[in-house]
């Protein structure tokens, strides 16, 4: 149950982001995301990750809303 709702809340923070905000979002999300699965070095990887990776998810919710 608490995975769906970080994928709701995740999902809808990306959504309303624009590049800056995306990518500071994005590694939130994911640090946040990989202390829960992995702890202290999930947090940094899931933060890391996030941070790249987050301008790519934006873009694929904001065409899937359209």
């Amino acid at each position: 149950m608490r995975v769906f709702v970080l994928a709701g809340c995740l999902a809808t923070l990306l959504a309303a982001c624009n590049t800056t905000d995306e990518r500071i979002a994005g590694a939130a999300a994911g640090a946040g995301a990989g202390a829960l699965v992995g702890g202290p070095i999930g947090a940094v990887a899931g933060g890391a990750i996030g941070a790249v990776a987050a301008p790519t998810v934006t873009g694929s919710i904001k065409k899937m809303q359209e």
